[in-house]
């Protein structure tokens, strides 16, 4: 039986944060790290990842970090063996590292452009939890999040091969769940909306698109990476033990059917 006082604690659990050195990733690890994980930081960036671990130690938190190219096996692999050499086990991992690629219509996108954006956000997630996977059967179970997006089942001018991308790791992630259910992994992903991150600028190009839409959300506004972050500590946490398999919006109200004229 489960107790009554479930808490969103994460004492010692050791987790994996892809994308760490910025955005919701950042943001997710100071969280994770605020309620007692071992937090373990991950990106192509160096500089950046040290950035977060200094403000995570700052805060009397714990971890190490290391660049990783997740769009390479053996940098995958090696990444988790060096979790496992050092803390015996992997209890959670948020797979958070993307990118937004050419965000331009489908006839202005090139073949590099397409086999870009779906190594990183459709291998480079799928050999993540390929990885993260094996190293929960081993040790009893875990729980495994994923970054997806109000795109892989809406669309924008120039997000097709975007949106392609994301919807790639929906399908991805019901099939592990069903999977993994027997080993005692749980399995779900996020979608955020619009969320106030240099991504977000990144694809909308100018402030003045960023704040129109941030207008066209219900609540009014874009989210915060600290508002996705508590998402993620939900699904990591016991609070969240008989959730699997899920796709779960946090977008402001965005994809209410019919609430845009």
């Amino acid at each position: 039986m489960l107790s009554n006082n479930i808490k969103m604690d994460l004492t010692n659990k050791n987790i994996l944060i892809t994308g760490a050195g910025s955005g919701i990733g950042k943001a997710t690890a100071l969280r994770l790290a605020s309620l007692g994980a071992n937090v373990v930081l991950a990106g192509r960036t160096e500089v950046a990842l040290q950035t977060t671990m200094d403000e995570i130690e700052a805060n009397g938190g714990n971890g190490f970090y290391k660049s990783v190219d997740i769009t390479k096996e053996t940098e995958v692999k090696t990444l988790i063996d060096d979790i496992l050499n050092k803390y015996g086990k992997l209890d959670g991992a948020y797979n958070n590292a993307g990118t937004i690629g050419a965000f331009l219509p489908l006839v202005e996108q090139s073949e590099q452009d397409f086999d870009t954006t779906f190594t990183v956000n459709a291998k480079g997630v799928w050999l993540c939890m390929k990885y993260e996977a094996l190293a929960m059967i081993r040790t009893g179970g875990g729980s495994i999040v994923n970054c997806s997006s109000w795109l892989s089942k809406g669309a924008l001018v120039g997000s097709s091969v975007y949106s392609g991308s994301k919807a790639a790791i929906d399908g991805i992630m019901r099939a592990a769940a069903l999977e993994w259910a027997q080993h005692h992994i749980r399995v779900n992903n996020i979608a955020p909306g619009g969320i106030a991150t240099q991504m977000t600028r990144k694809a909308l190009q100018s402030e003045e698109n960023v704040v129109a839409f941030g207008k066209t959300h219900p609540i009014g506004r874009l989210g915060e990476p600290e508002e996705v972050a508590q998402l993620v500590a939900f699904l990591l946490s016991d609070s969240s033990s008989f959730m699997t398999g899920e796709h779960l919006l946090i977008d402001g109200g965005y994809t209410i059917p019919g609430q845009r004229s």
